[in-house]
């Protein structure tokens, strides 16, 4: 007597190869707007408490329910992981925060177009987090993946790309301390 053959996907029946009828709608997803936005409010909650590394693993969940339901190039999915990029931030982890912030302005870019006013606002507020990095060797690093993902995005000539590349260039060459004092003034403050 031969043995069964058990194929990896299981056993496949006539129901897993009936289409849907024409005119039927699929059936409602678990993961509804109102459900995601009760979870980012759950988040914040919980992140706002001091607990982050719990928020943290809520916001990972919630990104891959999002993926699953909607997928990657979506704006609910783009919104959990600039959440993931603010909560690394908060934790201190820089790098991985502006990762994640990178990550949603490129998906930003290819979901809205890159003249949309919420990319330029998503590659903003990875210009912002970026200037919080402390100074550190990472610093130029992050900032040359900034600016590598802003030039991408807005062109080599966009406004946002020439001050990302000026702050670079003066993070790099720091000013000497003489030309950052203020001019001595003669006159004397209140009178004295």
């Amino acid at each position: 007597m031969p043995e069964p053959l058990y194929h990896p996907w299981g056993t496949v029946t006539p129901e897993f190869w009936a289409a849907p009828e024409p005119g039927t709608t699929p059936p409602p997803s678990g993961l509804t707007p109102a459900v995601l936005r009760a979870g980012l409010v759950k988040v914040a909650e919980i992140a706002g408490a001091g607990h982050l590394p719990d928020a943290t693993a809520l916001a990972a969940r919630i990104d891959q329910d999002a993926t699953a339901e909607y997928g990657e190039l979506h704006l609910h999915t783009v919104q959990v992981r600039e959440v993931r990029g603010y909560l690394a931030a908060l934790a201190g982890d820089h790098a991985s925060g502006l990762s994640w912030y990178l990550h949603a302005a490129q998906l930003r870019v290819t979901i809205q177009g890159p003249g949309h006013p919420d990319v330029e606002a998503a590659t903003r507020r990875a210009y912002s987090l970026w200037r919080a990095v402390p100074p550190e060797p990472d610093r130029q690093r992050l900032g040359a993946a900034l600016l590598t993902v802003a030039t991408d995005i807005h062109g080599p000539d966009s406004p946002l790309v020439h001050h990302i590349r000026g702050r670079l260039y003066d993070f790099a060459v720091p000013l000497p301390s003489s030309a950052i004092a203020p001019p001595a003034s003669s006159a004397r403050v209140g009178g004295a």
